[in-house]
């Protein structure tokens, strides 16, 4: 039996996310069959999986370090009219290949459960090392160029990048929010799907949570909902709440999501007009990082971003703003505790 029909069978018999089972596909077609597939699965040990590891860490196609011309055809041509070039080797990033060995790792675990092998080789191995995390959100003048711009561009761009900003929501949570999940009276969003590959499904975390809104996010929010009611009026067809938030120009009817891919692309291209080195997801670290700044605690702004593990993720990821708040807290106790005259001259 070798690691190619065991990944095989792993894979049919997994659940996975659809966006999870594209991405381990494409690793296993391009990476990991060509390379071991063709073992035998009890001969895959800790050894050949570091190694395998260790020359994807040098270059991703595993060359021998012979230089090569790299041709854009096979047909015959001229290099210099096809503009092939000599190779280069680029490693694959490490929390690639950590996710390859993750696809690993879960088949050779299954196989030992189905006792096609004795024990499952890939807990030994080692893995690249994961990186910390390093969010880099637009600074408080950044951001509030990024929402002017977006707003002079148009009145419901704006508005989903102020939601960005205010919420930290996720961009398919953004996408797949319908007005239903909108409650104005009591000024929050339900939460409850996301939009991923052309599908709306569980958030990301698979929790539903509800973001308070501010008074003057519910007011763009409603004057953003009577522009669509008069798009649909126009269009002499009925405004419900099951419509989506935001939409695309190829559908002003609110009958299908924005795309994401293009959320991001408008997104990116407005900041570089800017001259704005960001992306989308920075909104993201935006909004936490200003509550944590601000001296909000860590469960609230974990609730926000839908984090699990009781904040856990939240402090990994924005270690340096947590304790940044803990030193204004420090600050604020110590401006309330009465003052005392040092008694010696000099004394600390």
């Amino acid at each position: 039996m070798t690691l190619g029909y065991a990944i095989d069978e792993w894979m049919r018999t997994s659940e996975l996310e659809d966006s999870t089972r594209k991405t381990y596909e494409g690793y296993i077609e391009r990476t990991i069959r060509p390379a071991i597939g063709a073992l035998p699965a009890r001969k895959v040990d800790a050894r050949a999986l570091e190694s395998f590891y260790t020359e994807l860490r040098r270059c991703r196609i595993r060359c021998d370090g012979t230089p090569f011309i790299v041709h854009k055809t096979t047909d015959t041509h001229d290099c210099a009219d096809k503009e092939c070039k000599p190779h280069t080797c680029t490693p694959l990033a490490a929390s690639t290949v950590r996710q390859i060995h993750s696809i690993i790792s879960g088949t050779l675990s299954a196989a030992k459960r189905w006792t096609w092998i004795s024990d499952n080789p890939a807990l030994d191995a080692r893995r690249p090392k994961q990186k910390p995390p390093e969010p880099d959100p637009p600074t408080s003048a950044e951001a509030a160029r990024l929402v002017e711009a977006a707003f002079e561009m148009d009145e419901d761009w704006g508005t989903l990048v102020w939601l960005a900003m205010t919420t930290g929501m996720r961009r398919g949570e953004l996408c797949g929010l319908r007005f239903a999940r909108i409650d104005f009276d009591a000024e929050v969003i339900d939460l409850r799907r996301n939009w991923v590959l052309g599908k709306e499904k569980d958030t990301k975390t698979h929790q539903n949570r509800r973001i308070a809104l501010d008074s003057e996010t519910i007011v763009l929010l409603s004057e953003h909902e009577m522009r669509a009611r008069n798009r649909l009026e126009d269009l002499r067809k009925e405004f419900t709440n099951d419509l989506f938030v935001f939409t695309g120009t190829k559908t002003p009817d609110h009958s299908q999501p924005y795309s994401p891919n293009a959320v991001t692309q408008r997104y990116k291209d407005m900041a570089t007009r800017l001259g704005i080195d960001t992306h989308l997801h920075a909104l993201r670290h935006y909004s936490a990082t200003e509550l944590l700044t601000a001296g909000v605690d860590l469960p609230t702004v974990a609730g926000r971003l839908g984090h699990g593990g009781g904040g856990a993720t939240t402090l990994r990821v924005y270690a340096a703003w947590v304790a940044a708040s803990d030193r204004k807290a420090a600050e604020i106790l110590g401006s309330r505790m009465p003052k005392r005259t040092p008694k010696i001259e000099g004394e600390r």
